[in-house]
């Protein structure tokens, strides 16, 4: 009897042994942690709350390892410009102020980081200056008043729709006419005799917003130094002339005013160039102390995150900023209400048809969510802290653009018929905006599946929020683990899904 008893004992145990086995390897181990997995994908998921996962008989792991801290992130967002103000104002108010709700609302993407143009931009009106007196070089007669209709209001709403708050960082396009070399909105360089009245033009700035109640938490010295073609609203720099300029005319202005918390921002254009650009803005000079960081764009190509370049940035000042300061689907007319063509690789760039032929390879057709998710869980995990979309709303046409510039923006509007589209694109940011934090730390985060990419950081609130991409055709399962516990999680062909857990 008690052989028959010992033998049903071993039997039970190594049955109960299993299940357990099992049941680790299916949930998590620690029962107590509560996982919430938000995944948007072409099959129709939008940011949508996942509870039954497809599981897949292959299993690759995503570890996340808490010890090894990297930077803190400033935030995410978009771009307040005249166009998207404009289009605003031409809804509906209980259109204008879903589309602001669905942006700086907590429920919502929630917005943390911002920026606006100073003076004019492509995505203006017209071409416009606060400085429209020639030769005015006390800026006696500087004025925002173009801004008043329709930026200024935007921004208002804005602040008072987010309980957290957002950032915002100022960029001129370019200086008034008068003030430069070739006399034109297009192209050429600030006269040196005018570097003092346009560092002034700064603080200027500074003070007529902060009149209409809105703080201004930093600028971008020059919105794409290098130039644009020539096409619209620009003013070109070399990296020692900004320098010059930051060194011995912006930054003592803004410290002798008492003003010296306003954070600097170089460069502001393709990563590609970044070298050129730090080697000088960090080089132990002055404007080292001035320049709090780096602002780049990721125009120079459509699938490469220049993680090299990136990390060569943080390594030469790892104490400052590295924010991308824009980014958008250009040289396209935005597609209306078919989410399907943001998942395929059929949108085309500026650098398509007509770049050289040694680097048109940068340009192939792509997918343009697919473009999004890559390139901000890239810069996460090469040390970028912020990424800021541009344009927050365009119409159909992709404009209004004064150029005729035409790009897509997360959010497109109808102001004939009071429609908005919620492209994919609006989800794909508030994958990152909504759940990653001011103030949150990127943390290590291994991949054993090629496929796949994933970021993570932990929040100021200990909360760990995890994001995962899967640009493939098929279905992908992993396992998540950490410190004390593991989860399996299935995630659907061509999606993205946003993790969020306190341990």
């Amino acid at each position: 009897m008690s052989k028959i008893l010992i033998i049903n004992f071993k039997f039970l145990f190594i049955i109960l042994s299993a299940l357990v086995i099992n049941f680790f390897s299916l949930g998590c181990k620690n029962t107590n942690i509560k996982f919430e997995v938000y995944e948007t994908s072409k099959s129709g998921n939008k940011l949508t709350l996942i509870k039954d996962f497809e599981l897949t008989g292959q299993t690759s792991e995503i570890v996340l390892n808490y010890d090894n801290e990297f930077q803190t992130i400033t935030g995410f967002g978009g771009a307040f410009t005249e166009s998207s103000a404009y289009l605003l104002n031409q809804l509906s108010q209980a259109k204008k102020f879903e589309v602001l709700k669905s942006y700086f609302s907590k429920e919502a993407a929630s917005y943390s980081l911002t920026r606006t143009h100073m003076n004019s931009c492509d995505f203006s009106l017209q071409n416009y200056s606060y400085t429209p007196v020639s030769g005015d070089e006390n800026l006696d007669y500087f004025s925002i008043n173009e801004d008043l209709d329709d930026l200024v209001p935007m921004i208002k709403d804005a602040i008072k729709i987010s309980e957290e708050g957002f950032k915002i960082l100022a960029s001129p396009w370019t200086a008034a006419p008068w003030m430069k070399d070739n006399n034109s909105w297009v192209g050429g360089k600030l006269l040196p005799k005018y570097y003092d009245t346009w560092a002034l033009f700064f603080l200027k700035y500074l003070d007529a917003y902060e009149a209409q109640g809105i703080d201004i938490w930093g600028f971008t010295v020059e919105n794409e130094p290098l130039g644009n073609g020539n096409n619209w609203d620009s003013m070109h720099f070399s990296p020692k002339e900004m320098d010059n300029f930051v060194q011995n005319y912006l930054g003592p202005k803004l410290e002798s005013k008492g003003r010296s918390e306003i954070v600097i921002l170089g460069y502001d254009q393709n990563r590609a160039d970044l070298k050129e650009w730090v080697d000088v803005m960090y080089n132990k000079n002055k404007s080292a102390n001035y320049f709090d960081g780096t602002a780049i764009h990721w125009y120079e190509s459509t699938y490469d995150y220049f993680p090299n370049e990136l990390q060569y940035a943080h390594q030469i000042a790892q104490d400052k900023y590295l924010i991308q300061t824009e980014a958008c689907i250009d040289s396209e007319v935005p597609v209306w209400e078919n989410d399907s063509w943001y998942w395929e690789k059929k949108a085309t760039d500026w650098g398509y048809d007509w770049r050289e032929e040694s680097k048109k390879y940068l340009h192939p057709k792509y997918a343009p969510v697919n473009r999004y998710a890559r390139d901000i869980i890239g810069c996460l995990n090469n040390w970028v802290d912020g990424w800021v979309d541009w344009n927050m709303v365009l119409d159909r046409q992709g404009g209004p653009n004064w150029f005729k510039n035409w790009c897509i923006a997360p959010i497109i509007v109808d102001i004939k018929t009071d429609q908005i589209y919620y492209t994919p694109l609006y989800y794909i940011m508030s994958h990152f905006s909504k759940f990653i934090r001011p103030g949150a730390k990127v943390i290590g985060t291994s991949v054993s599946d090629e496929s796949l990419m994933a970021t993570a950081a932990v929040n100021p609130d200990s909360s760990t929020t995890v994001v995962v991409f899967n640009e493939q055709n098929k279905p992908k399962t992993f396992i998540l683990r950490g410190s004390g516990f593991e989860k399996r999680i299935g995630i659907s062909a061509q999606s993205i899904q946003t993790i969020q857990f306190h341990k």
